[in-house]
C-alpha cells in the first residue's frame, strides 16, 4: 500500500498560499508603478502626494503632476486593468463552456461585429464616444445573430454554435474590408485601421463611465456562476443529473462573458491574444478548477495587460499600438505552453 508523502502534502500549502499572494499583490503593484513611468517620468513620492491630495485638499502638489495623475495615467490605467481582467475572464469562461483550450472571447463574433460598429461610426464622422457606443452595441447584435442562427438548427449544439460563430465573424470581417475600402484613405482610413489594432490612447473618465457598469455585471454573474462551470465539464447529462440545466446555463455565461468582451472592446479596439493566452497561464497558476481559475484570470490579465500598455507607451517615443505588443509576447508564450503539453491545460 502506497502511503501519500506528508512533506509533498505540506508543500503544496505553502504554494497555495504563495500563488494567492502574488495574485493580489502583482495588479496592485503594477497599479502604482505605471503611474511613475511614461514620457513624462514622475516620482513615487509625488504620486503619492497627489492620491493623497483627494482625501486631504491641503497637501501642496504639483497642478501639472495633478493634471498627468488624475486626467491621463488613472483613466488609463483603469481602463488597461478592466479591459484585460474583462478578456481574460470572458476567455476562461468560454473554455470552459466549449471545452476547447482554443476558444478566446471573440469566438461567436463580438470582436468582428463591434469593429464594424467602430467603423460605421468613424465613416459617419463621429466622436470617440459615439464609436465606443456603436462598437459596444453592435458586438452585442452579432452574438445575438450567432445564437439566433444556431438555435434554428434542429441538431444545434456547441458545434454548431462555434461555426456559426465562424461564419458571423468572417461576415462582419467582410463588412470591416467594405468600411475600408470606401473610407477616405487620407482621414477615415488611419483611423480605422488604428482603432482595430488596439489603443488607450483616447481613454478618458467619462469614456470608463460606459464600461464600467456592463463590465462588472458581466463579470459578477460569471464570478457567481463559477463553480457550475465545473459541473459543465462533466457533460450535460451528469449536470442534468445534479439539477443544472446546461442549456440555460451556457445561455447565462454566453450573455455575461459578451457583456465584458463587449465592453472591452468598445473602448480599446480589438486586443488579441488576453483572452486566448491567460486562462491557460491561469491553470498553471491555481489548477483548473474554474472556483479559482476565473478569479485568478482576472488578476492576471489585469496585470498582463496593464503591463503591455505601460511598455506600449514607454518603449520607444511613438506608442506602439497594444494589440501588436499582444501578439508579438503572446504567441512566444502560447508555444511554450504548448511545448508542456496539453494535457496539463486540463
Amino acid at each position: 500500500m502506497n502511503v501519500p508523502n506528508k512533506h509533498v502534502l505540506n508543500k503544496s500549502i505553502p504554494n497555495k498560499y504563495f500563488a494567492l499572494v502574488i495574485l493580489i499583490f502583482l495588479p496592485i503593484f503594477l497599479f502604482f508603478l505605471s503611474f511613475f513611468v511614461g514620457r513624462f517620468p514622475i516620482f513615487p513620492n509625488d504620486v503619492v502626494l497627489t492620491l493623497l491630495s483627494v482625501i486631504n485638499p491641503n497637501l501642496a502638489v504639483s497642478p501639472s503632476i495633478t493634471s498627468i495623475v488624475f486626467n491621463i495615467r488613472l483613466p488609463r490605467i483603469v481602463a488597461a486593468m478592466l479591459v484585460g481582467a474583462s478578456l481574460a475572464i470572458a476567455g476562461a469562461a468560454f473554455q470552459g463552456i466549449f471545452k476547447n483550450p482554443l476558444v478566446s472571447p471573440d469566438i461567436l463574433g463580438v470582436s468582428a461585429g463591434s469593429g464594424f460598429g467602430a467603423c460605421i461610426a468613424i465613416l459617419l464622422a463621429a466622436g470617440n464616444w459615439m464609436i465606443q457606443v456603436f462598437a459596444f452595441i453592435f458586438g452585442l447584435i452579432s452574438v445575438s445573430i450567432t445564437y439566433l442562427i444556431s438555435k434554428s438548427y434542429k441538431s444545434g449544439g456547441i458545434l454548431v454554435l462555434v461555426l456559426c460563430g465562424v461564419a458571423i465573424s468572417a461576415f462582419f470581417n467582410a463588412l470591416i474590408s467594405g468600411a475600408k475600402f470606401i473610407a477616405d484613405p487620407t482621414d477615415k482610413l488611419p483611423q480605422i485601421v488604428y482603432w482595430l489594432m488596439g489603443s488607450l490612447v483616447d481613454v478618458n473618465i467619462d469614456r470608463l463611465y460606459v464600461i464600467i457598469v456592463p463590465i462588472v455585471i458581466g463579470a459578477t454573474i460569471l464570478l457567481m456562476l463559477r463553480w457550475r462551470l465545473n459541473i459543465l465539464a462533466m457533460g450535460d447529462e451528469e449536470a442534468q443529473s445534479l439539477g443544472v440545466n446546461p442549456g440555460r446555463l451556457r445561455f447565462i455565461i454566453i450573455i455575461a462573458a459578451t457583456l465584458v468582451t463587449a465592453a472591452a472592446v468598445s473602448i480599446s479596439g480589438i486586443i488579441g491574444w488576453v483572452g486566448l493566452l491567460i486562462p491557460h497561464i491561469s491553470r498553471m497558476v491555481v489548477g483548473p478548477n474554474h472556483k479559482v481559475l476565473l478569479p485568478a484570470s482576472l488578476s492576471i490579465g489585469a496585470s498582463f495587460l496593464l503591463l503591455i500598455d505601460t511598455i506600449s507607451r514607454t518603449v520607444i517615443s511613438i506608442e506602439i499600438p497594444i494589440g501588436i505588443l499582444t501578439a508579438i509576447i503572446g504567441v512566444p508564450i502560447f508555444l511554450y505552453l504548448l511545448r508542456k503539453g496539453y494535457s496539463e491545460w486540463h
